[in-house]
């Protein structure tokens, strides 16, 4: 029954939502081919063992087995149903509370726009980094909770100011009211600030950020990475403004303002201590 409803929300398309979701699965493959971009940045992607955390219709997986073997991990099985399984790809139906992985397997990890989904425990992120193989990196991107875009426009709700709360808030005082047929999701968005993912791997990874790269990529006509009518129309019209050089040459991967309080999305990468 749970499934059922999952696939009627999410592939309805009377649900508020349906636009910034089919846009998303439209985007999937340009955003897999910025995923195997920057990763190459940091590693040789061939011949390596990845595991993709919350694969959704397995476009990263798909790309990136072409020379590796990736293991895509999924929790909803009307998703997991439209990953192919061939002989570089291995498609798993199982959720954040129950990894099916011993010590030290995978060279990477994907966390495709998934932390945020996930309820976020110490014992989580010691698994993560249990299952990584020594100087393995996780690729990680997240939308960033106090970026002014996003308060202006929650990335998963295309509301003001939701991006701030917490989850049981957002419940409370928004699904209660507005979109009762998502109340009883267990994967409802709680964004995280870059100090927050600096509190949750500091300890275990060296963490490199990569506005500049992602930044550039996307103001010189990359696709994949903005799929919210807002930010759709901010990028155009830094375009038709001609700031987009401006941007391009401010964006930096310092820890300071732009990255903490500007900065829509982060692109990380972790690397094993």
């Amino acid at each position: 029954m749970e499934v059922k409803q999952e696939f009627q929300r999410e592939y309805n398309p009377a649900h508020p939502n349906f636009e910034r979701w089919q846009k998303a699965r439209d985007l999937s493959k340009e955003r897999a081919e910025f995923v195997r971009s920057l990763i190459s940045n940091t590693l040789t992607l061939e011949k390596l063992l990845i595991l993709d955390f919350g694969a959704g219709e397995g476009s990263t997986s798909e790309l990136l087995s072409q020379n590796n073997f990736v293991v895509s991990l999924e929790p909803k099985a009307e998703r997991i149903k439209k990953i192919p399984v061939i002989d570089t790809l291995n498609p798993i139906m199982a959720d954040s509370l129950n990894l099916p992985f011993k010590n030290s397997v995978f060279d990477i990890i994907i966390l495709q726009d998934v932390l945020e989904h996930l309820s976020l425990t110490e014992k989580l992120i010691n698994e993560l980094q249990n299952i990584l193989r020594k100087d393995g990196i996780i690729y990680l991107s997240t939308p960033n909770r106090f970026s002014f875009f996003n308060i202006i426009s929650d990335p998963h709700w295309g509301m003001p100011f939701l991006c701030l709360f917490k989850r049981k808030q957002i419940k409370k005082f928004f699904l209660k009211y507005f979109r009762k047929s998502d109340y009883n999701r267990n994967d409802i968005a709680e964004l995280l600030s870059l100090n927050d993912l600096l509190i949750l791997f500091d300890h275990n990874f060296s963490i490199s950020l990569n506005t500049k790269y992602s930044t550039e990529f996307l103001l010189n006509g990359g696709k994949g990475l903005v799929w919210s009518r807002f930010h759709l129309l901010l990028i155009n019209y830094l375009r038709v403004l001609g700031l987009a050089g401006i941007i391009k040459k401010i964006a930096n991967d310092k820890y300071r303002f732009l990255n903490k309080y500007v900065t829509p999305t982060f692109y990380l990468i972790l690397k094993k201590k």
